[in-house]
């Protein structure tokens, strides 16, 4: 039947489709079974049609962005991964910028930094999409996209495309609407920025990447952070305080030079990432008391 849809897919020009997609490919942690198809819509259109024909056939789906919070088993994924690759516009208005849900975050950083607008500098180190750092609200050195968003463009659950604003996406810290609503999906995002000279902004890029190299692990497969932050403390020391650092559960480290980081040192599986961030939490909650939310996603 899958199979019947995928073909389907193809016949109706939705967009470029894989099958038999290796996951670990697509995943910063380098983790995951295989996927029976993945889909690269063209278009809006294209996408709210595939939706419409998953959704009618009751197939299972998930919207990919770099995959940089995700773990994924290394079980087979029976359903239709979509990646938004095509949705990459970019147009600058004055102070105004927008651009599509698929451009990655590290690169539109790095570019409009370049080009003097300060205000994303914190973003040229976090992997991932713009759309995916939306919806987890991504940040660094005290800022994150809540700051700079005006507006997000999104295909709602009963595939209309309507506009939120700032005020309605209710960003809070590593938390937004998207987030507690996974059925919208991001599809464009305004965001505001402020003029500079670019060359005092680049300085700061590469003295925060200069710093990065130093503190975290980024020489191997990794999804940034595991934990957020509980309040008044940092993950990474409490972690570090219960003898975490260095251990290892299978291909599965949690990393010297950064605690909050779980690195892949060599064939690690999804579980062995699962088993240890969990292991990680359990502990922290009774030797502390201290319930670590998890930022990243499991999936089966």
């Amino acid at each position: 039947m899958i199979m019947e849809i995928i073909e389907k897919i193809k016949k109706l020009g939705l967009g470029e489709v894989l099958e038999d997609v290796d996951i670990a490919k697509y995943t910063t942690y380098h983790v995951g079974g295989h996927a029976l198809a993945m889909v690269f819509p063209s278009d809006v259109y294209c996408l709210i049609e595939l939706l419409k024909l998953l959704k009618e056939e009751n197939v299972k789906y998930k919207v990919l962005g770099r995959g940089s919070n995700l773990v994924f088993s290394n079980t087979f994924y029976n359903g239709i991964l979509i990646k938004l690759d095509h949705f990459d516009d970019l147009r600058i208005n004055g102070n105004e910028i927008t651009v599509g849900a698929g451009f990655q975050l590290i690169k539109l950083a790095i570019r409009l930094s370049r080009i003097g607008f300060t205000g994303i500098e914190f973003a040229t180190g976090i992997p991932g999409t713009v759309g995916g750092g939306i919806f987890m609200n991504a940040g660094a050195y005290k800022s994150d996209m809540g700051y700079i968003v005006k507006k997000v463009k999104v295909l709602t659950p009963d595939l209309k495309v309507k506009e939120l604003t700032n005020s309605q996406l209710d960003f809070h810290y590593r938390s937004s609407f998207l987030q507690k609503h996974p059925g919208y999906i991001c599809l464009e995002a305004t965001i505001v920025l402020q003029r500079d000279d670019p060359d005092k902004i680049m300085q700061l890029v590469d003295d925060r990447k200069k710093r990065r190299l130093e503190t975290q692990p980024l020489e191997y497969p990794s999804a940034g952070s595991v934990f957020r932050n509980p309040e008044g403390d940092y993950a990474g020391r409490l972690i570090e305080e219960a003898g975490f650092k260095g251990k290892k559960h299978g291909g599965a480290m949690v990393s010297t030079k950064h605690a909050n980081f779980v690195i892949n040192v060599g064939n690690a599986t999804g579980e062995d990432i699962k088993e240890l961030i969990l292991e990680i939490q359990k502990t922290i909650k009774e030797k502390y008391d201290i319930e670590l939310k998890i930022e990243q996603e499991f999936v089966e």
